[in-house]
């Protein structure tokens, strides 16, 4: 792809990212957090904790570190320690946001597969916990990349900018601690969602089959089944999430795979397609923050009522205040 055109697309997509992400999961947290979409404790505390994380990751990542690189190139978020800080918050909040997919794919999994463990942990105490632990570990996994940045210039004995150290590159260490970061993000959770997925849809035909068999003998008809219409909204949530993340990410995880095989150390310019397939990857890793609302609009008729009325809210508010002006004049 030729430098110019993919520094066009660079300069539109991720302001347009970050215009939409932060509102949308904005969003997301205020209607979750209300409680009103019909939705277990469970799992509203895994909602919550991935709509936070993807809006951290849209603020850290494609607001501040390429958002505000095109347009407020000289800015004080620029000076290298800032810069650091923003650079490891995107990382720490990127792995937290995968691996809190992950665990609500466990909890589903539980939820649908295990009964007798499903009284246990799928309770809002275990999900909080789980997701303080994922958060926590997160952002210690993520503490080295803090010291892979270093000052590009310094002006006035400011350093200013981030570029990665030449021993990044050469350093067996460093190799080390990158192939385990990948392996650990995102690789281990795409596999474990896929398993888990396969494992829950294949638990659920199953079940179906038995149950039809069951209720047939009744006459009653299956769409008025109050349990399968449970796990068919649940299963269609799940899937929803969990697909949405592995088309997302395929490309990302692909390419790092390819990078490692090939022994690919750095890009000799803009304009080697694997360059092109890098960033794109990147684009669309980072559209994964901003597509769980959507999923929710989609298939959760109470979230889609909850937006409706928030929506009506601010003009519902200025029909009365004029309704009540009017009929003082009157």
């Amino acid at each position: 792809m030729d430098e110019s055109l993919l520094l066009q697309i660079k300069h539109i997509y991720y302001p347009l990212i970050s215009a939409v992400g932060v509102p949308v999961n904005l969003v997301a947290i205020v209607i979750l957090y209300r409680g009103k979409c019909g939705l277990s404790q469970c799992i509203t505390s895994y909602l919550l904790g991935m709509a936070a994380s993807d809006l951290l990751v849209v603020i850290t990542d494609p607001l501040l570190r390429w958002s505000a690189s095109i347009y407020f190139a000289n800015s004080f978020i620029f000076i290298t320690p800032v810069c650091i800080v923003i650079y490891f918050s995107a990382v720490a909040a990127t792995v937290v946001s995968v691996w809190l997919t992950v665990a609500f794919t466990v909890d589903r999994f539980v939820a649908i597969c295990c009964e007798k463990l499903k009284t246990k942990y799928c309770t809002k105490k275990t999900a909080t916990v789980v997701i303080a632990t994922v958060s926590l570990l997160g952002c210690l996994e993520s503490v080295p990349w803090c010291f892979v940045k270093e000052p590009e210039y310094v002006i006035n004995n400011v350093p200013w900018n981030c570029v990665t150290k030449q021993s990044f590159h050469t350093s067996p260490g460093w190799a080390a601690l990158e192939m385990i970061h990948y392996i650990l993000t995102p690789c281990i959770p795409f596999f474990l969602i896929f398993v888990f997925n396969v494992l829950t849809v294949r638990h659920i035909s199953v079940a179906s089959k038995v149950r039809r068999g069951l209720r047939s003998k009744s006459y009653t008809d299956e769409h008025n089944d109050p349990e399968m219409k449970s796990r068919r909204k649940s299963v269609i949530l799940l899937l929803s999430i969990s697909g949405s993340f592995i088309l997302l990410w395929v490309l990302h995880i692909a390419h790092i795979i390819y990078r490692r095989i090939a022994d690919m150390l750095t890009y000799y310019t803009y304009t080697d397609p694997n360059f092109t397939i890098y960033r794109i990857s990147k684009m669309l890793q980072v559209l994964s923050t901003c597509t769980n609302t959507g999923i929710y609009v989609v298939t959760q008729s109470k979230f889609r009522e909850e937006l409706k009325n928030g929506v009506k809210y601010p003009f519902n508010l200025i029909v009365k205040h004029l309704s009540t002006v009017t009929q003082k004049h009157l």
